[in-house]
């Protein structure tokens, strides 16, 4: 295994938008850890003393071309032996704060209550990296749970230039808050070297995503990545210490629902050996559907159950 550093310069990061079309700018082997520092906020987001504006963000600000989505992604990442139909396993190693301020927006028009809200807000919002809080303008005191909003390989060809906004089936922003430390992302490829990137970083966020946005930071992550030549999927997975993760993303919540579901089944089905009947009666028994998101264009649902339900199915089968 090898260790990178991959910086968030002008050259390293693209604002607002995914592309197979994208040249890689780091090339790893599988099983090989990367640090990357990210960043999050345009100008027009960040705050006045005391708060601390990195300079790299200054930087990537001024020179990177600003694209269809407000995310900035550091990458992309070439996979050595990496090809479509291949599955890259993303292992989140290690998040860290990178400055001590986060911001939250409301937008006109979006968001779960645009009629409610119909104006342009920012707030600012202090963070305290010693003690992994946050303080609120309105009071109180938030605890931090980092992770990244952003975590995808490059789109299909065919798409071209496509704004980060929408999550897909390459990943991108998926939004999943339980995509902290110790965690790992199943991501299907497809493009050759898979061009792997991670942005939008969240110090902390509740499950839907509500107002728009969630605490949005500059974060820096250590990913080991590992590609899975033995595994097929559509859509992307996920593994928590605990539990393991189904997703899925559609304009349509019910739709998206419908898809998480069974695809969770599908997955209880190859690892117990139950027929699809019995999974989908313990999917009602133990499985809980969640909302990932509600506010990107396409809304995300999870279908998540305990890793120890499926084990101990396994146990007493054999």
């Amino acid at each position: 295994m090898s260790e990178h550093y991959l910086p968030a310069t002008p050259e390293t990061v693209r604002w607002g938008s995914f592309s197979a079309a994208y040249p890689a700018v780091l090339t790893v082997r599988s099983g090989d850890r990367v640090t990357m520092d990210c960043v999050s906020g345009a100008p027009e987001d960040f705050p006045g003393p005391p708060f601390r504006i990195l300079d790299d963000h200054r930087g990537i600000t001024e020179k990177c071309r600003r694209g269809p989505g407000p995310h900035f992604m550091t990458g992309p990442v070439w996979v050595e032996g990496a090809e479509p139909g291949d599955v890259l396993e993303v292992r989140v190693i290690d998040i860290r704060l990178r400055t001590n301020w986060g911001w939250n927006l409301i937008r006109p028009h979006r968001g779960a209550l645009p009629a409610d809200f119909p104006y342009l807000k920012c707030v600012h919002i202090e963070i305290d990296e010693a003690t992994m809080t946050a303080a609120p303008p309105w009071g109180g005191t938030l605890h931090l749970r980092p992770f990244f909003g952003v975590l995808g390989v490059a789109p299909p060809a065919s798409y071209g230039e496509i704004s980060s906004i929408e999550p897909r089936e390459h990943g991108g922003n998926i939004d999943l808050k339980d995509l902290t430390v110790g965690t790992t992302l199943y991501l299907p490829i497809w493009n050759e070297g898979a061009l792997f990137s991670a942005g939008d970083g969240h110090g902390m966020q509740g499950d839907g995503e509500v107002c728009l946005t969630a605490l949005e930071t500059c974060l820096s992550g250590t990913f080991e990545l590992h590609l899975r030549k033995d595994l097929s999927l559509d859509l992307p997975e996920a593994e928590t210490p605990t539990h393991v993760i189904t997703l899925a993303f559609d304009p349509d919540l019910d739709d998206a629902a419908t898809r998480a579901l069974r695809d969770m089944i599908k997955l209880i089905t190859v690892r117990t050996g139950l027929s699809a009947e019995d999974a989908y009666r313990l999917c009602s028994l133990a499985a809980d559907l969640r909302v990932t998101q509600v506010v990107d264009g396409n809304k995300g649902i999870h279908c998540m159950i305990e890793k120890a339900i499926l084990d101990d199915l396994i146990a007493t089968r054999r």
